[in-house]
């Protein structure tokens, strides 16, 4: 295909967007192909933070892509501006060490972790029953899943003292830990432990009808109905457009700040959609949890259901 100037500037900005950008096949959490999954391993294992851009969901970058790099094969590797190369380059490099050096990956320091008292006294709690040495570990995974666990400290692991009580991490976990911060709640019942972690990378974030709808009065969204023309005739909210693809494209030049919800009839297409916006780059993407249906029933009445 040729590489028009609208979509070169639309590469130039996906490049710019982090310091490590990868054009794989998939996302960093579910790769598609055997080669994406293998750069992600290697990038996951030298620094916390990079922006892949799945060309899967994108047909025009997929193609695009190749002729901006003169390279015919996905992956890619982008860092700080520059095209690095495909698959076996990057793994060429990492074996080398002079992928780490290019990357920068960072000396990790000791994170600043905040635990709260009551944490801390459930921390306390548990250490007390455990064995000799035995300290609270903190895992965090490339998917920022968290995990907390009662062992025994391991070379090469950074302490972290916060509230009296000692944690250690694994240097990438420590990379991904800075201004972690660590509480106890009791809620519905059950009680355990909430987590909120800044590094974390911008998430699809369910939203309810009624907040949908005080958020539509402020003028806070821009509503996107990713159903088919049809069903949209038969039902459909006010103000919500229909994603084609000329929206679709409208969208992709709006600044990432700007905030998106999407919809469809019970929730599933518009997830996959709003999980497309937040591979682009956009921060702060909504899905309406129970789609249309939900709104007739929690919002508007007049609505059909179908």
């Amino acid at each position: 295909m040729s590489l028009n100037d609208a979509l070169r500037d639309r590469i130039r900005g996906l490049i710019a967007a982090d310091a490590v950008v990868l054009f794989m096949k998939g996302t960093r959490f579910r790769p598609a192909c055997g080669f994406s999954a293998g750069v992600v391993e290697v990038l996951d294992s030298l620094v916390p933070r990079w922006t892949g851009v799945d060309v899967l969901a994108d047909p025009e970058v997929r193609e695009g892509i190749k002729e901006f790099s003169a390279w015919p094969t996905i992956p890619q590797l982008y860092v700080r501006g520059e095209f690095v190369g495909g698959a076996d380059i990057v793994r060429e490099m990492h074996a080398s060490g002079e992928l780490a050096t290019l990357l920068g990956a960072p000396e990790v320091k000791a994170p600043q972790v905040q635990v709260s008292p009551r944490a801390a006294a459930v921390f306390r709690e548990v250490t007390a029953e455990a064995g000799p040495g035995e300290v609270i570990r903190v895992r965090i995974s490339p998917r920022f899943e968290h995990d907390l666990a009662v062992e025994g400290r391991e070379q090469g692991d950074l302490e972290v003292i916060a509230e009296g009580v000692t944690m250690v991490f694994d240097r990438m976990s420590a990379a991904r830990a800075e201004g972690l911060r660590i509480d106890f709640i009791d809620r519905d019942g059950e009680a355990g432990f909430a987590i909120d972690n800044p590094n974390a990378p911008p998430q699809v974030k369910p939203i309810t009808a009624g907040e949908l709808q005080g958020k539509l009065a402020q003028g806070a969204v821009r509503l996107f109905d990713v159903r088919t023309p049809q069903e949209q005739a038969i039902a459909a909210i006010a103000g919500a457009r229909l994603l084609d693809e000329a929206v679709r494209a409208e969208i992709l030049e709006l600044d990432r700040g700007t905030p998106l919800a999407f919809h469809c009839h019970h929730g599933v297409r518009s997830q996959a959609a709003a999980e497309f916006f937040v591979s682009q780059g956009f921060r702060e993407v909504y899905n309406l949890r129970g789609g249309i249906d939900a709104w007739s029933r929690e919002v508007d009445s007049g609505v059909p259901r179908y």
